[in-house]
């Protein structure tokens, strides 16, 4: 198996990047969907060209094989990999260069890496696979610190251990989720938790962030798949009790899940395994009406029949991504115990119940056979792995493409859709980009939904970013006005803290900022993130 190379500025990696004629097919269709876009093609610049200030910081003899002050190593440290963080990347223009990125190879090297930064007043900014959307891994920090540490984990990647009879294993941190993977085949199990960006995020990443997975009902967050943890903080370590549950006060493990690095470094998690599926069962149901497609889809996460995928993709979005005329909705069963025909055939009958139809049978497979999906659910799923890649090729084309989370209850769902889809459309028209909305459920509860939405419009190359700024800026004002969450999965960072503010309750954010006091004194951990500097 051929080497990758992990891009410095964009998603994933250089070998896999948009090119040739997938390229010319994207800019195809872009150009007819939008024909008035300029899809003139802007290359990353060189990292020699980047004005990076030289590093502030020198550690100490005792960790100085651990530190790197490389500058494609620090520009690649800068940054997340959002849309804006992309562009700003293709323009030359990364302002927050971390000092040094260090790598500490055990838990004792953590501890000695955080007190050596505590007593020379340096930022900590913890970092996993980078993945991040919001500015989470980005050290906006000013003068008051001497400098900035980029505490990059991955280096802890090892599963310690694994308890057969409680089908839990212990795991570092830093380890991504394809070696987490490899490392648990072995055993028969699997952690079963599949973001998108699962080949290149790590387990301390989505605990850190309360991260979503790939499946839509039942165990949806890494909060489900939590056992225990072990945190470094300044102030010492923090290890809570492996239990299956527990009414004992409030949680530990709460403290730290969503807390984005800003209360203590995740270093490893007991965390719950599933056995590996053999039974699965795939189906694409078309809705003319996708209003009824939303009624099937409550009908669905009402009925206790658990789909592990229930993806309804609103006409727009069928048509950009699968191809379709019509909403569709792609459904999936898996077990590893038993067939799955009997909660297809039944999740079928609610569709076909509330007007669906089903343009092909569906599809079944068992131990032996490999895929069970049919060819819209595959043109989808396609098309799902390659989107950053392609976000990335068409923001280097000058446009604007981003995505936006959120989870609503079922009853406001219909006034949060129009309310977004009308504030992305005038925000659009004011800082004159012409586009598309999309939305699609990515998870579904009993009680609500979790809609993403996707933005495509034609920007003007040099100012994208500011452009988008103004959508998301009206975008979420709008899901903050109509009792939606500013994220469901995609954590809060730095670019939803105005909203997380206004979303959580105030005294709770006092609470949260006296824990950080006693966890963290001198505020060195993610300044910014999820609440203020302590400085």
């Amino acid at each position: 198996m051929s080497r990758r190379t992990r891009s410095w500025w964009g998603w994933g990696n250089v070998e896999d990047a948009v090119t040739g004629a997938e390229r010319a097919e994207l800019t195809r269709r872009t150009a007819e969907l939008l024909p008035d876009a300029d899809l003139t093609v802007h290359s990353a610049p060189p990292v020699e060209s980047f004005e990076v200030a030289p590093s502030r910081l020198s550690p100490p003899p005792s960790l100085a094989r651990s530190a790197s002050h490389d500058l494609r190593d620090r520009l690649a440290h800068s940054h997340g990999q959002a849309f804006r963080d992309v562009v700003r990347a293709l323009l030359g223009k990364l302002p927050h260069v971390p000092d040094l990125v260090m790598r500490p190879t055990s838990e004792a090297e953590v501890v000695r890496i955080l007190e050596w930064c505590d007593g020379a007043g340096a930022a900590v900014v913890p970092f996993g696979g980078g993945t991040s959307v919001v500015g989470g891994v980005e050290a906006r920090t000013g003068a008051e610190y001497a400098g900035v540490v980029s505490l990059d984990l991955g280096s802890l990647d090892r599963v310690l251990e694994v308890d057969g009879t409680s089908r839990a294993a212990l795991v570092q941190a830093g380890v991504l989720g394809p070696h987490l993977e490899d490392q648990l085949r072995p055993h028969g199990y699997t952690l079963r938790f599949f973001p998108q960006s699962f080949e290149f995020s790590s387990l301390g990443g989505w605990l850190a962030t309360r991260a979503g997975g790939h499946f839509a009902t039942r165990l949806t967050h890494i909060d489900d798949l939590t056992e225990s943890l072990r945190v470094v903080t300044p102030a010492g370590v923090v290890e809570s009790r492996r239990l299956p549950g527990s009414g004992a006060g409030p949680s530990p493990d709460r403290m730290f899940l969503g807390s984005e690095g800003t209360l203590g470094v995740i270093t490893q998690a007991w965390v719950r395994l599933q056995d590996r599926p053999r039974w699965r069962a795939g189906a694409s149901v078309a809705f003319q009406d996708h209003e009824a497609g939303v009624r099937a889809v409550r009908a669905l996460a009402q009925s206790g029949l658990d789909p592990a995928n229930c993806r309804l993709l609103d006409p727009m979005e069928a048509f950009i991504n699968a191809g379709s005329p019509t909403a569709v909705l792609v459904l999936g069963f898996e077990s590893a115990d038993h067939p799955v025909d009997a909660w297809t055939e039944r999740a079928l009958e609610l569709c076909l119940d509330h007007g669906g139809t089903l343009p092909e049978p569906p599809r079944y497979t068992g131990p032996a056979d490999t895929a069970a999906r049919t060819s819209a659910a595959d043109t989808w799923r396609s098309s799902f792995l390659r989107m950053p890649y392609q976000r990335d090729a068409l923001a280097a084309q000058g446009m604007i493409v981003e995505t936006f989370e959120t989870a609503c209850t079922w009853d406001r769902f219909a006034g949060l859709r129009a309310a977004v889809d009308a504030a992305a459309r005038d925000a659009m028209r004011q800082v004159g980009a012409t586009g598309v909305v999309t939305c699609r459920f990515t998870h579904v509860y009993p009680d609500g939904p979790a809609p993403y939405f996707g933005i495509y419009a034609a920007g003007a190359w040099g100012r994208t970013v500011e452009q988008w700024d103004e959508i998301k800026q009206a975008v979420s004002k709008a899901l903050i006005a109509h009792g939606a969450t500013i994220t469901h999965h995609h954590a809060v960072g730095r670019d939803h803290r105005p909203w997380y503010d206004r979303q959580r309750p105030d005294l709770f954010a006092a609470a949260l900022r006296a824990g950080k006091a006693v966890l963290d004194p001198s505020g060195i951990l993610n300044p910014g993130v999820v609440i203020d500097p302590l400085r």
